[in-house]
């Protein structure tokens, strides 16, 4: 899977808009080439959107998000909202307890589900380059990602 790919697939999926940040939507310039996916299913503003059920980062935040090295060339990562007990099922402990993991995961290793970086706690988990290992359930995260978005929707007024 590259970026195109998993923009157009999660772009198919029903009440998602996709946003990828750049000059013409007014995005800070440091997030300019990331995508962020939202379960929009009225289209409203992006101004009134919620967080986001997934991102696409195609660079470090230099100071705050680097451990995953994504400024080597072609490397990205998709991160994934999959809350607490699909994390648990994924990583084989708890997001609470992401602290005491932290130093022992690899950020950098691509094609494998690893907990995000700085979300860990919330439930985020995260795929450099996802491929032959990770595609098909990297799909299936993000339906369920998607799925959860929707569960919380509440229209505004």
């Amino acid at each position: 899977m590259n970026e195109s790919d998993i923009i157009q697939f999660v772009s198919g999926l029903p009440g998602v808009a996709v946003v990828t940040a750049g000059a013409d939507n007014g995005a800070p310039e440091a997030a300019w080439g990331d995508s962020f996916f939202f379960y929009d299913p009225n289209g409203e503003s992006p101004s009134d959107r919620r967080m986001p059920f997934a991102t696409l980062v195609v660079k470090d935040y230099e100071g705050f998000d680097t451990a995953s090295a994504l400024n080597r060339p072609g490397v990205f990562r998709l991160n994934l909202a999959v809350g607490r007990d699909r994390f648990q099922q994924l990583l084989g402990y708890p997001p609470a307890a992401h602290a005491e993991h932290h130093p022992n995961v690899d950020y950098t290793a691509a094609d494998r589900i690893l907990p995000h970086p700085g979300y860990a706690a919330q439930g985020w988990v995260a795929v450099l380059n996802p491929g032959d290992a990770t595609a098909a359930q990297v799909r299936d995260l993000l339906e369920e990602a998607r799925t959860r978005a929707a569960g919380r929707h509440r229209p505004r007024p």
